[in-house]
Formats: C-alpha cells, sequence, structure tokens
C-alpha cells in the first residue's frame, strides 16, 4: 500500500469510528467524547510505539466498533477489507458474556492473537491505565481501579514480545498502580 492509500484508509477509518461512536460518552466524570478513545489508541501506537502500519492503524481506531456500535463484521470487511476486519475481531469483547467471564476470555486469547492485535491490546491498555489515572469511571472505587490494573497486566502478560516499547510504557503505568 502505497502512503495515499494508507493515510486513505486511516483516515476513512477515523471518519467510520467516529461516525458510529457519534452519540456516545466515556464514564469518566466529564462524559468525555467517546472518538477520543480509539484516537487515543492509534496516537499511542504512531508516536510512541513508532508504528506505521495503515493495517493496526485502522483497527485501533475501529476497535470498540463491533462491540459497542451496531456495526457487524461483514460492514467492516467491505469497507475495510479482510485484514483490517480481522484484526478488529481479534480484539473484540464477546459482549454477550458477563464481564467476569469477557475478561477471562481476553486473558486467554490474547496469547493466541496476532502480532497487529497484540499493539492495539496493549495501546488500548496504556489509553485505559492512564484515563483511569487521570480521570476515572464516575463512582469506580480504589478496589476497582486496583482490579482494572491487574487485569490488564494480565492481558499484556499475554502478548509479551510484540512490542517491547508499548510494553515498557505499559509497566511503567502499571507501577502508578493506584494504592490508596
Amino acid at each position: 500500500m502505497d502512503t495515499k492509500d494508507a493515510i486513505a484508509i486511516i483516515l476513512k477509518a477515523a471518519e467510520f469510528s467516529a461516525h458510529k461512536h457519534r452519540d456516545q460518552r466515556r464514564k469518566d466524570e466529564d462524559a468525555s467524547p467517546y472518538i477520543n478513545h480509539p484516537i487515543g489508541l492509534a496516537n499511542v501506537l504512531t508516536n510512541e510505539g513508532e508504528i506505521s502500519d495503515p493495517v493496526i492503524l485502522a483497527a485501533a481506531l475501529l476497535h470498540d466498533t463491533l462491540e459497542d456500535t451496531e456495526t457487524t463484521y461483514e460492514e467492516l470487511r467491505g469497507q475495510f477489507g479482510d485484514e483490517i476486519a480481522d484484526v478488529v475481531v481479534e480484539v473484540t469483547d464477546t459482549k454477550w458474556l458477563s464481564r467476569d467471564a469477557r475478561k477471562r476470555l481476553q486473558i486467554s486469547k490474547a496469547s493466541h492473537s496476532s502480532t497487529q492485535a497484540r499493539a492495539v491490546k496493549i495501546a488500548d491498555k496504556i489509553c485505559n491505565l492512564r484515563d483511569i489515572l487521570a480521570s476515572p469511571p464516575a463512582g469506580w472505587l480504589l478496589e476497582r481501579k486496583q482490579g482494572y490494573f491487574d487485569w490488564a497486566k494480565e492481558v499484556v502478560d499475554g502478548v509479551r514480545g510484540a512490542h517491547p516499547e508499548l510494553e515498557r510504557r505499559f509497566d511503567a503505568l502499571y507501577r502508578q498502580r493506584p494504592t490508596g
């Protein structure tokens, strides 16, 4: 894919994600626009992980569309092709399962995911830890924040070796785990 096509697919993914998440807000006290989260992932991957692969960046922008919007796999595949759609599927939670079951499944799936999905997964956990530290979801008590940090570490531990720089950044954030 040449540079023009790479930029075009990334911008198309940003536009698609913004449209799909247009009415959604984050769970922080300010109810931040949800689209800030996928854009944050793409930013972490590009500017901290030095990743320029358009498949990874587009998948990062689209990573929550299957689980949090009415988007279907077929729609993603039609808009973005098999490779991007498949990475999105790899990082998508199974929403019909309980939260605990989804978390266990995410840990077990992590080590079997593609290198592309692993990078998206690590960036997602980096962004989520940063959000919990800076502006946690409203009503989250210390125990829930700590639980999220510990679970995120289990997920990242399952993908270790995929991207050492992103892993280093995750580890630095994990060391800031809320304690009181």
